[in-house]
């Protein structure tokens, strides 16, 4: 998995900045998005691996079900079948979701709860988080009961911890100290 990110990341930072340079990162967005639920496909990954198909082929195959007639888009396909490189697609949608969120200067945030959170609790909760990470956030909801209560966000590498088991477990590095 990571040698697949280390391999797809050019071609999403090259798509990137296509898309930031004409003003089109949402319609590529969909695009990619697109093309990664075709390259998931479990009938595409067989005509993607078929030595008796051109590149060339699999590429219109893959072009004529994007249908999207962008020449650019066209030309991608064609990069990514010469190189053998379409079964990067979801890892190039993901990429480049990343690098669009990042230059929007939103990030995730991994917001850990004992129990399930309302969506009118978590609309309450997400200014709170966005003023105390200074960003703002898109949060996803992750349930662990081992929290007791409270909440656990994870931003990047940053962590607020209100649960109570992190206020438990502070008050026992206290008392050892």
């Amino acid at each position: 998995m990571a040698e697949n990110v280390t391999v797809a990341r050019p071609y999403a930072e090259a798509v990137f900045r296509t898309a930031k340079e004409t003003g089109t990162l949402d319609a590529w967005s969909g695009r990619l998005q697109r093309l990664a639920m075709i390259a998931r496909d479990p009938e595409m990954a067989e005509v993607i691996g078929n030595p008796k198909l051109s590149a060339e082929q699999v590429a219109q195959l893959f072009i004529s079900l994007a249908e999207d007639n962008d020449a650019v888009l066209g030309n991608f396909i064609r990069v990514l079948a010469d190189n053998e490189r379409l079964t990067l697609l979801p890892e190039i949608a993901a990429l480049f979701e990343a690098q669009k969120a990042a230059d929007a200067g939103v990030k995730e945030a991994v917001v850990q709860t004992a129990f399930p959170l309302a969506d009118a609790d978590l609309s309450a909760l997400m200014p709170q988080l966005e003023a105390h990470f200074k960003t703002r956030l898109v949060p996803t909801v992750v349930v662990d009961a081992g929290l007791i209560g409270g909440v656990r966000v994870a931003v990047g590498d940053q962590v607020l911890d209100a649960s109570v088991r992190g206020k438990l477990e502070a008050m026992a590095t206290a008392l050892k100290n």
